[in-house]
């Protein structure tokens, strides 16, 4: 495969991504036939057919889907060498290719936000994801740099702790608890729990809190969404073990309460993730750079800075949150009584 040529691989890739020849022309802003000789070229040169055409229908040979991988590669080394060269040039620009677990991404676009007046020509592909995902774009080398709580074991990378992570337990304001301090986590045994799905760092976190102190937690049901979590809580269907960085609204608006529970709240770090042996883009290594100096301080900023760094609410919160649980003391004990669907 000597006279290979990066036109040609290039080429391969686009119709390897859109399965279309005439996509593939046009994305590269080239006809149709012109795309079809370089394919035919690549051919000759790699001795296998790379495609496979049925009618109308395209898709990869095998020799096709291993290719693909080296022409990935290809495309992502010569990103990063035309990086470097702009970076020694002074230049400012680049692709940043960030991935976060859906829980940062409540904090992640601050970030970025305080980070691009200095690279105004930087372009960001930002990806959320459950943390399976997230890991799986990581090791394809898909992403830069990912963020999350907690290191993925199953891939060899470099990780750094920038923030800290505060979890708490949840509650409609309306919840007799609210109004108890020192609260024992046995107290919480017979409650109805909202726990995010198996492999969260979420889920994870609260697993080890329960069973270090040998109580067990009644699972009403799984959820993958931080948001529907909130929903459910909100509508009085059970507690939640949650991140304190995705309730700061519900908070402040006094629609979410914090309770009081002894050892809480769990404080975990937030990382900053690259594969171990990835060299970052210039524009990707600056970014980590100010994440390592700068986010801990933008965090707290943008959560709130008692929120963040206790995992509490502020005392007029948890004042109307005491009125109301003194209100309407029964509803939670009604609903603790009830069957699980």
């Amino acid at each position: 495969m000597r006279n290979v040529t990066l036109r040609q691989m290039r080429v391969f890739a686009a119709v390897a991504r859109h399965l279309s020849f005439t996509r593939a022309a046009r994305e590269l802003h080239l006809t149709q036939p012109a795309v079809s000789q370089q394919m035919r070229l690549l051919e000759q040169e790699v001795g296998l057919p790379v495609i496979e055409q049925i009618g109308r229908q395209i898709r990869l040979a095998p020799a096709g889907l291993e290719l693909l991988r080296y022409a990935n590669q290809v495309t992502e080394l010569l990103r990063e060498a035309g990086e470097s060269i702009a970076a020694m040039r002074g230049l400012k620009r680049g692709l940043l290719k960030l991935g976060a677990v859906s829980t940062a991404k409540y904090f992640a676009p601050a970030l970025l936000s305080a980070f691009t007046p200095e690279y105004p020509e930087v372009n960001i592909k930002f990806t959320v994801g459950n943390r399976g995902e997230i890991v799986r774009l990581l090791a394809a080398n898909e992403l830069d740099l990912v963020i999350m709580g907690r290191p993925p074991a199953e891939l060899a990378t470099a990780a750094a702790p920038f923030a800290p992570h505060p979890s708490v337990i949840i509650a409609p304001p309306e919840h007799p608890l609210i109004a108890r301090r020192r609260i024992p986590l046995a107290a919480l045994a017979a409650e109805a729990f909202l726990v995010r799905e198996e492999g969260s760092g979420t889920r994870a976190s609260m697993e080890r809190l329960f069973a270090e102190q040998r109580v067990p937690f009644r699972a009403l049901m799984e959820v993958s969404s931080n948001e529907t979590i909130k929903q459910a809580v909100m509508a009085g269907m059970g507690l939640s073990f949650i991140s304190a960085h995705t309730i700061g609204l519900e908070i402040g608006a006094g629609r979410l309460a914090i309770l009081d529970v002894v050892g809480l709240p769990v404080i975990r770090d937030w990382y900053v993730i690259q594969l171990q042996e990835k060299r970052l883009p210039p524009i990707a290594a600056a970014f980590r750079q100010f994440m390592l100096e700068h986010g801990a301080r933008i965090i707290a900023r943008t959560i709130g800075a008692s929120l963040a760094e206790r995992g509490e609410p502020d005392a007029p919160a948890r004042q109307r949150a005491a009125r109301s649980a003194r209100r309407n003391p029964t509803r939670r004990i009604r609903r603790a009584e009830e069957p699980a669907a």
